[in-house]
């Protein structure tokens, strides 16, 4: 991410010489292809994550949105943490040093620096507040910035009256292991029932990790600490539901597609066979069930699985158990590579088994022409419309998700014509004009909304250069603010 120095819910109904991230298309589309806007206004946009090098969905997404940006004439750049995959940065003097929490520290002081970081990070206060002095955005835009950053980075904002928007990119703000996950299974207790809920469950793991994240969460509660943020934009009305329903900002929480470049990613009208599942091979994706179900599916029916994770090698032996020779693991793809095999599908699964927000696999198998099965998790009913561009199945069930997939994978004329249906959807409401035009109207709703009134940033935050707790930044941190 380097820019040049310079209610209801419903159903479906080339940044010149900007470095590009490193990684593989699992993380998102490919930099949209857009050129300079005429008579556009220039606008100093600071963008905000965690992580600055392209290791996800979210990453992915902040990076080509600060593309469509720079190529519309606008002045953007980047604040996040220290880390050996960035590119190198206008700013990164600035950046707090990294923090890794995989694997967590084996030491005491380790494990409670840690801590400390993710409940008050003065460094990352310091180092924004630098940043903030010199660039003097017009708007900041936020994204992941829990654990790593904390939400110290946002009084700087407050006191200076920048308005900030932030894309909601997951659940962590109702629930503190960000997955609405227990031990693999979905939960909403911290939803209704507090962020306490996550050490009673122990659901992140263990005691310690529980504990930790529900006191971040719970602190960050009683401070008001994302007070400072103007408005919450949610991928998908589910989410945005879950928020309301936790008591986040539910006044301040806006519906905002993702989107992906039509123009890079192009259509198949020629029809594929099999189908394909791209994502991580973890257990919450319900890899598993996609793979029992190719046991129900006529032998002629091959299942192509790109992506990599923890579940890899279980789930090759499972394949290899049920449906020898049938099932290809290709690892993670580039972009180009990822798309070609979308279009080479007859249909693309997304049998995931937790809430998904808005998965960029599902735009980008749209993108391709492709339809999709999916289960009715989350945000996915918002984005299949059935019989028209892909089915919705219930999660966890291989016998329902083979009786969808294999229409298509017989029909394969029939799939490629709900695929065209697909493609229409997303020129129409997820091309990066359309998102760029979204993005900039609440960028002028949050600009003038400053002048009327700043946000409240909470009357009892701790004072500057106090950590939460009575432990000193480490040296780390302080050598990290010394480059």
């Amino acid at each position: 991410m380097r820019i040049p120095n310079q209610g209801s819910r419903p159903t479906s109904g080339s940044r010149g010489d900007v470095a590009r991230l490193p990684g593989n298309s699992t993380a998102g589309p490919t930099a949209p292809a857009l050129r300079p806007t005429e008579g556009v206004t220039e606008v100093r946009i600071l963008h905000v994550n965690k992580f600055l090098h392209r290791r996800g969905g979210t990453e992915a997404y902040a990076d080509d949105l600060a593309q469509l940006q720079h190529v519309a004439g606008h002045d953007v750049t980047f604040f996040g943490m220290h880390h050996p995959d960035n590119e190198t940065y206008q700013y990164e003097r600035s950046f707090p040093a990294e923090i890794s929490f995989t694997p967590p520290p084996r030491s005491p002081v380790g494990k409670l620096k840690n801590l400390g970081r993710m409940m008050w990070s003065t460094s990352a206060a310091r180092g924004f507040d630098e940043v903030l002095d010199d660039f003097k955005p017009d708007i900041v835009h936020l994204h992941n910035i829990y654990h790593q950053l904390s939400p110290s980075i946002l009084r700087p904002l407050a006191y200076r009256g920048i308005p900030a928007v932030m894309t909601v990119h997951d659940y962590k703000l109702a629930c503190p292991t960000s997955q609405l996950l227990d031990h693999g299974k979905p939960c909403t207790a911290c939803v209704t029932g507090g962020p306490m809920q996550a050490l009673r469950k122990r659901c992140n793991g263990s005691l310690t990790r529980s504990a930790a994240a529900a006191l971040e969460t719970t602190l960050h509660r009683k401070v008001n600490a994302y007070a400072p943020i103007h408005r919450f934009l949610c991928p998908s009305w589910f989410l945005a539901d879950v928020m309301r329903s936790a008591g986040v900002y539910p006044d301040r929480l806006h519906l905002q597609d993702n989107f992906i470049d039509t123009e890079v990613v192009f259509p198949s009208h020629v029809p594929g066979e099999g189908a394909v599942f791209v994502g991580r091979l973890s257990q919450e994706k319900g890899v598993d069930v996609l793979i029992r179900a190719w046991e129900h599916l006529p032998a002629k029916a091959h299942l192509h699985i790109a992506g990599d994770g923890p579940q890899r090698n279980e789930l090759e032996r499972l394949a290899e158990q049920l449906v020898p020779g049938r099932v290809t693991f290709h690892g993670n793809l580039d972009s180009t590579k990822t798309h070609d095999l979308m279009r080479s599908a007859a249909v693309v699964v997304v049998p995931s088994v937790w809430h998904e927000n808005q998965p960029l696999a599902v735009l980008e198998a749209f993108a391709c022409a492709r339809p999709v099965v999916a289960t009715r998790m989350g945000g996915l009913p918002e984005l299949v419309d059935p019989g028209v561009d892909g089915e919705l199945v219930a999660p966890r069930d291989s016998a329902t998700l083979a009786d969808a997939i294999r229409p298509f994978v017989l029909d394969p004329a029939r799939a490629a014509a709900m695929g065209q249906a697909a493609r229409t959807k997303v020129e129409r409401r997820f091309a990066p004009a359309v998102h760029a035009a979204a993005i900039e109207e609440h960028y002028q709703a949050v600009l003038a909304d400053q002048h009327g009134h700043a946000a409240d940033a909470g009357d009892t935050q701790p004072a500057d250069g106090d950590n939460w707790f009575p432990w000193p930044a480490d040296d780390e941190d302080r050598a990290a603010n010394a480059r």
